[in-house]
């Protein structure tokens, strides 16, 4: 006769033999020696089925007043730990001192204990309500999320002794209650807030980003925008890891899953995302208004200047300069020396990546700052004379003339993008003066050299052609 399956899990899952089972959802093959359920329920963690989290009333207080007009989604009950009983008063643990008070004298000599207490009571008295113990583990598990920390910091032997230290009858939550219980259990309660929030709101805007993770992990994060009670608020809906190639109708598909897990169908006005082609074939299958990534426009439109070949031969004078300065230990220490000397202030080089945001506006800009400092440290004779010294000491006069030139025509392209990035504050209404003062500031004239014309020229070609309407507007303005 077969073993009775008890476990919750297997709801979500369909045995294959007695040594695996395939998930009901993913139709993944999951091992699960001798039925146990451990990879189980981590397999569920990952479709964000917290089994666990579901008796968990640690987070209980924090979950709003539910009305009958509102979604009750996401709440979660009742975590069962070990060391907490029914609600009563709480009482001091008994030291030694007191349980020796407790012990009388009597004329013959012979000791008595009081009567209404015995070992069992003393212990009943010494461990916590289940209110204090819910208590605290909101407090750790807030520490653990909100400063990012290690889930493995509440089994260090540190922490051990901190909180022995701060309150001896408490026992610490495990690395695995703190994973698979209280943080989603958290999570749940706080779902379930937003959702009555999102239901009082009439009008959302969205954005939407996939990013990749050092481990190669790729992520499609959902963030909504909206007026709550007189105030701009956003939260974070989702940032869950997707696996499959992400064309056009999968992103459409991942997007409108987060967005009916919240109740938001008809409610999105706009959303915003970058300029991948997936993500206008997503917008158009959902029937969302786009708004394109004003920073993220910029920013390709400054690396532009990578296809320059003027001002990739000058940037090849400068990098390996930054490249040998960031290697070198030794040269560190001896560009902070010159530093105090030259009384500049004590910043490192910066090295560009060109996929990172205004990264060679602002490595030129730091080399031009610390110019004086690393032509002293190159002349250092406790430092090598490798190649990249050669290469300093070809940087003529002209070469520092371009070097400004380029600050000065990239600056305000660097500027624009930091007034856009705000992320307490809308700044869609700030595009059009931005993109009028940027048309001003890279048209060309005829006092600009070869070098800040060709910049000008590639920089303002490529804003015009994803804003050609707007360009067509000011033109005719202009007429």
């Amino acid at each position: 006769m077969p073993k009775l399956k008890r476990s919750r899990v297997w709801l979500y899952f369909t045995a294959k033999d007695a040594n695996s089972a395939a998930c009901n959802k993913c139709l993944k093959v999951i091992m699960c020696k001798g039925g146990n359920t451990s990879n189980l329920m981590k397999h569920m963690a990952s479709h964000g089925v917290f089994l666990k989290a579901e008796k968990c009333t640690a987070f209980d207080n924090l979950q709003q007043d539910i009305t009958p007009s509102t979604s009750t989604a996401g709440v979660v009950p009742v975590l069962g730990v070990s060391n907490i009983q029914e609600p009563e008063e709480e009482s001091p643990a008994p030291s030694p001192a007191s349980v020796a008070e407790m012990i009388t004298d009597d004329d013959d000599g012979s000791s008595t204990r009081s009567s209404l207490d015995t070992p069992f009571t003393l212990a009943k008295k010494a461990k916590m309500t289940k209110e204090k113990v819910d208590e605290i583990h909101r407090a750790v598990t807030k520490f653990i999320v909100k400063d990012l920390h290690p889930f493995s910091t509440v089994e260090s032997p540190s922490f051990r002794e901190m909180s022995t230290a701060l309150n001896p009858r408490y026992q610490p939550p495990s690395r695995d209650d703190l994973s698979n219980t209280l943080v989603p259990a958290w999570y749940c309660v706080e779902k379930s807030n937003l959702i009555q929030n999102l239901a009082q709101v009439n009008k959302v805007a969205i954005t939407c980003d996939g990013w990749t993770s050092i481990a190669q992990d790729h992520f499609l994060t959902v963030t909504v925008h909206y007026i709550y009670k007189g105030k701009m608020k956003q939260n974070v809906l989702s940032t869950e890891a997707v696996y499959e190639s992400q064309t056009g109708p999968v992103v459409a598909k991942e997007i409108s899953s987060v967005v009916e897990q919240f109740h938001l169908g008809g409610k999105i006005i706009a959303a915003t995302v970058d300029n991948a082609c997936n993500m206008d074939v997503a917008l158009k299958k959902l029937d969302f208004l786009k708004v394109g990534c004003f920073a993220h426009t910029l920013n390709l439109a400054a690396q532009k200047v990578y296809d320059i070949p003027a001002v990739s031969s000058w940037c090849a004078k400068i990098r390996p300069v930054v490249v040998w300065l960031k290697r070198s230990s030794l040269s560190k220490t001896v560009l902070r020396e010159k530093q105090r000397i030259l009384n500049l202030p004590e910043h490192n080089v910066i090295l560009d990546v060109k996929t990172r945001w205004n990264s060679l506006f602002l490595m030129v800009e730091r080399f031009m700052e610390q110019f004086d400092a690393i032509q002293a440290a190159a002349l250092d004779l406790r430092l090598r004379k490798p190649m990249e010294k050669d290469k300093l000491e070809r940087f003529t006069h002209t070469d520092l003339m371009k070097a400004e030139e380029f600050i000065k025509c990239m600056q305000v392209l660097y500027t624009s993008t930091m007034c856009v990035s705000s992320d307490k504050s809308p700044t869609c209404s700030q595009i059009i003066p931005i993109l009028a003062t940027l048309e001003a500031h890279f048209r060309r004239c005829d006092e600009d050299s070869v070098f800040t014309s060709s910049i000008k020229g590639k920089v303002w070609g490529s804003l015009q052609k994803r804003y050609q309407v707007f360009a067509d507007n000011i033109n005719a303005h202009e007429k």
